[in-house]
């Protein structure tokens, strides 16, 4: 039995962690690690600086004002996480603005001088990063032959989805917002995805971080499909917020618009994480792009049509 004692700070980090059978050393998460749902009941290491439940303009602008001052959005609650006594930690160092970073581990845990608690930072761009750390996290966890198996399962559902559409005629030009004000569109591993399910990714590049964009320069491309799932919220979050669009001008001239395919997506659960359930994610996309080809029962939890 695996005895090692794992504190997560990156919900991406706590699914593949209980993906790979070891939820049982799990002994603390961070403030947004939510899957699977009995993660809820760890111990809470962190915690956001800024109020989330503000709109998306009001969140963008206390973070670029925390982030200022050099300062991370983001608390730790060091004193727990000295109680907790880890053998392991995991963080990422990607983004400041999605979870815990490893400059706040190691400001939290800068007295531990003497400590053998090992920390283990994720930094995935692409597809393949995403799987190669899932390999490492396995193999620094001592469960090597698990990692392999769930790679080679996340694998297989991705090959399906490449079978499917191998003969797929029409590749329709896809536009993921990724935040509605100031808009950004999806970037990282997100259009490689958008090109698995069948689409033809418009405004980001595939393994650069998410670009803000004006909205003219997605009026110029004219998308075939609109995917609404910005970073961190659910399908009902967005919905609060989603008259940011409705009320672009000339929002209603857009092909998307006049085809009714304009979709809600909860990028929290999905596209934003990168752990398991980015293969969830290609499958959502695929149904959303592809519908006649490929369905796997997303529809209403990971995504809806938005009729405008």
């Amino acid at each position: 039995m695996n005895q090692r004692r794992i504190i997560s700070l990156l919900p991406a980090a706590t699914e593949i962690i209980c993906a790979l059978g070891l939820e049982e050393c799990l002994v603390g998460r961070s403030h947004e690690c939510d899957f699977p749902a009995s993660v809820k009941n760890l111990p809470i290491c962190s915690d956001a600086k800024f109020i989330s439940g503000t709109d998306s303009s009001q969140i963008d602008a206390q973070v670029k004002e925390i982030l200022s001052d050099a300062l991370s959005i983001y608390k730790v609650d060091k004193e727990l996480i000295k109680s907790l006594k880890p053998d392991v930690i995991i963080t990422q160092a990607q983004c400041e603005v999605c979870a815990v970073s490893l400059k706040d581990v190691e400001e939290a845990l800068s007295d531990l001088v003497n400590s053998d608690t090992q920390i283990i930072s994720l930094q995935p761009n692409v597809l393949a990063d995403i799987f190669k750390e899932i390999k490492e996290i396995a193999i620094a966890l001592g469960v090597e032959e698990k990692g392999n198996e769930l790679i080679e399962e996340l694998e297989e559902r991705i090959n399906i989805v490449r079978h499917k559409l191998k003969f797929f005629p029409d590749k329709p030009k896809v536009v993921m917002v990724e935040w509605l004000s100031p808009m950004m569109v999806a970037g990282n591993w997100i259009p490689e995805l958008v090109e698995i399910a069948g689409g033809k990714s418009i405004l980001a590049e595939n393994g650069k971080h998410s670009p803000f964009v004006e909205w003219q320069q997605i009026y110029d491309e004219n998308p075939d499909v609109i995917i609404v799932a910005p970073c961190g919220f659910s399908i009902s979050r967005t919905l609060q917020e989603i008259d940011l669009l409705l009320n672009l001008p000339s929002w209603r001239d857009l092909q998307a618009v006049k085809n009714n395919r304009v979709y809600i997506a909860d990028g929290n659960a999905y596209f934003n994480r990168s752990g398991p359930r980015i293969v969830d994610s290609i499958e959502i996309l695929a149904e959303i792009i592809t519908p006649k080809y490929l369905t796997f029962g997303y529809e209403g939890e990971g995504w809806i049509k938005f009729e405008s």
